[in-house]
């Protein structure tokens, strides 16, 4: 079994969204698989539907580790729950870079979602100049450490791992290199084994990255590579069916 988890970013209105679905339900085939769909706000009820006819999990790209208050425009766990979504994405590079979200910001965003009874993805990954002067490694230590400081535990937790400079931003017809096969099974080892030393055992290990429907099979089965995290490929129905059907 594998993980196969799309986000959507900023992308899919509620009629792009059934529209997805429609085709999706005629293309995907009956398997293990674990499917999840990171979708925006606005079209998370339409997720949640879907799931309930195809056996997909609805999940949140955001939220904000308070119960309440003064926090304009932010979205709190409890909303999340009461729209039937119990599982979260934290720590995407796109809101580390963008959106300036630190370490210790998204420790208690994961903290906050644990003690919740959620399950949480949180999302690792190097830029392109530490990946070329060879950083990869003590910055993905330096992230996992800091962001997974002190949690009460690991069950319900997912690492994905996306090295920044490999993420397709978006438009599956533009795929960008992706690390070799030697890297990922090296890096993914090194991340279980850093959760050992942390937690005593092992946790998932997700590959992100332009991760699609023609290098999943490959991906796969990769030593350590325990699902994907998808970007531009899960916008198009049939490039994403085509990555769940691979068991």
């Amino acid at each position: 079994m594998k993980i196969i988890a799309a986000n959507w970013k900023m992308n899919k209105t509620n009629k792009e969204a059934r529209a997805f679905f429609a085709e999706y339900a005629k293309l995907v085939r009956k398997n293990n698989n674990q499917v999840l769909f990171f979708a925006p706000f606005t079209t998370l009820g339409t997720v949640v539907k879907a799931g309930k006819e195809l056996g997909i999990t609805a999940g949140a790209q955001n939220f904000y580790p308070a119960k309440n208050g003064t926090f304009t425009g932010e979205i709190s766990l409890d909303m999340l729950a009461e729209a039937g979504v119990r599982t979260v994405l934290v720590g995407h590079s796109e809101r580390r870079t963008l959106l300036k979200e630190s370490d210790e910001f998204i420790n208690e965003k994961v903290k906050a979602a644990l003690n919740a009874g959620f399950k949480v993805i949180f999302c690792i990954g190097e830029n392109i100049e530490e990946y070329e002067t060879g950083k990869t490694s003590a910055v993905l230590k330096k992230q996992i450490t800091r962001g997974l400081k002190d949690i009460p535990f690991v069950n319900g937790l997912i690492i994905a791992y996306e090295p920044i400079w490999a993420i397709s931003g978006g438009d599956p017809s533009k795929p960008k290199p992706i690390p070799t096969r030697e890297i990922i099974e090296r890096i993914h080892t090194e991340i279980k084994e850093l959760t050992v030393k942390m937690f005593g055992c092992s946790v998932p290990v997700l590959y992100g990255g332009s991760a699609n429907d023609k290098n999943w099979a490959e991906l796969s089965t990769m030593k350590n590579v325990d699902g994907a995290l998808v970007g531009g490929a899960s916008l198009v129905s049939e490039k994403f069916a085509t990555m769940v059907n691979i068991k």
